[in-house]
């Protein structure tokens, strides 16, 4: 009971695996129509993506600092010496920085990491910080180690359609327009801070090889150093159909079977509201030697 570690639902990680493996999930706020609701607590996927579809008004926040701060409060008073936790990145949402400044009234019990990351490049970050705790890391060891590590990552997704990106503010309604007339699938990469504009593609499964290309030359390149056993080639998507979810997987497998580390995730609520529905990702995460 030396560390707990803490994270949000931006990793990824369902409230059952957070139970099954003793990690500490904090549900993160999605407003719809002015009512609050909380990822993977009492809002499912198909109901978000619906009400998006819909037009609805949908924004995703902060979790509160009272929320927070209550949540460290309970899992300090059960005997853990210290906390880890890991929020999404800095680069995509002021989080970080709230739960830094909140952190600063417990005297270094509470370590809040910025490791730069989120969805599935994340959510391995969290096991590898629950590994660490259980082999007895500190608090403070742990935050210095995957932050060395924090850039050892990749994401690149695939959008369906323009209609989301445009709502926020990503593309103009011009581009959006000429970009339905012309079946262009944007290309999308998260490289540790904000998510940029990777490439331009007609039609999905082109943007799809151009992601499993984009992912062989990290390999080749950024990681050639890397063994095998120490990477992750994961699939993130807001895909309700599974079969289309099995064909992309199938897909990844196919193109890099030396991969042993895989694991399918959905997309966080705080991407999909940007992405929409029947997004598809890939990343890259290297594991802690």
């Amino acid at each position: 009971m030396k560390t707990a570690v803490m994270t949000d639902t931006n990793s990824g990680i369902t409230l059952k695996e957070a139970e099954e493996n003793n990690i500490y999930l904090l549900p993160m706020p999605v407003i719809m129509d002015e009512q609050v609701y909380f990822e993977g607590k009492n809002i499912e996927r198909n109901q978000f993506y619906g009400y998006l579809e819909s037009g609805k008004n949908i924004t995703t926040s902060m979790p509160s600092p009272g929320d927070v701060m209550d949540m460290w409060d309970d899992i300090l008073s059960r005997g853990y010496e210290g906390l880890v936790y890991i929020p999404m990145s800095s680069g995509l949402s002021n989080s970080c920085f709230a739960a830094k400044q909140l952190a600063e009234e417990y005297d270094g019990r509470v370590q809040v990491i910025d490791n730069h990351r989120i969805s599935v490049p994340m959510y391995r970050s969290v096991f590898d910080a629950k590994k660490m705790a259980d082999n007895g890391s500190s608090a403070v060891e742990i935050k210095e180690k995957l932050e060395e590590d924090a850039y050892q990552s990749s994401i690149y997704i695939v959008v369906d359609t323009l209609e989301y990106l445009k709502k926020g503010g990503r593309v103009t309604p011009a581009g959006a327009t000429i970009g339905a007339v012309l079946n262009i699938k944007p290309v999308l990469t998260i490289q540790g801070e904000k998510l940029d504009a990777f490439a331009k593609v007609r039609g999905i499964k082109k943007a799809q090889l151009k992601m499993l290309d984009a992912v062989e030359d990290d390999l080749n390149q950024r990681f050639k150093d890397i063994p095998p056993e120490r990477i992750c080639v994961d699939t993130a998507t807001t895909l309700l159909n599974d079969d289309d979810i099995t064909e992309w997987e199938a897909m990844v497998h196919e193109r890099f079977p030396q991969i042993k580390n895989h694991v399918n995730r959905n997309l966080s609520f705080s991407i999909g509201c940007h992405t929409g529905p029947d997004a598809i990702g890939i990343a890259i995460s290297v594991l802690p030697e």
